[in-house]
């Protein structure tokens, strides 16, 4: 029963909404730091069909299911509120 029950209660907090905060660039270029920020290398990056990823403070890197939500704001710092879905964030809305 015990067992059962911490089954529930992950999969419960997995589909609730949470806040990541970092940098959108392209995927090519998430493990180099000294790329966060620089919005024209991970717009052109993105352009060329390089996906866009978050990019955390401390190098987390998480993949980003709704693109098209996204790209506007390559290389620029924001706040992504969505769902944990697979290994990839789902997302819900944007802010900077």
């Amino acid at each position: 029963m015990k067992r059962v029950l911490a089954v529930f209660a992950l999969t419960t907090v997995s589909g609730m909404a949470a806040d990541w905060t970092g940098y959108i660039i392209d995927q090519n270029c998430s493990s180099k730091k000294e790329m966060l920020g620089n919005v024209a290398c991970a717009q052109a990056c993105i352009k060329r069909g390089s996906p866009a990823v978050l990019v955390t403070d401390d190098g987390k890197i998480y993949k980003i299911a709704d693109q098209a939500k996204v790209v506007e704001h390559a290389g620029q710092k924001v706040t992504i509120t969505g769902k944990m879905d697979g290994d990839s964030i789902k997302v819900d809305s944007v802010k900077m």
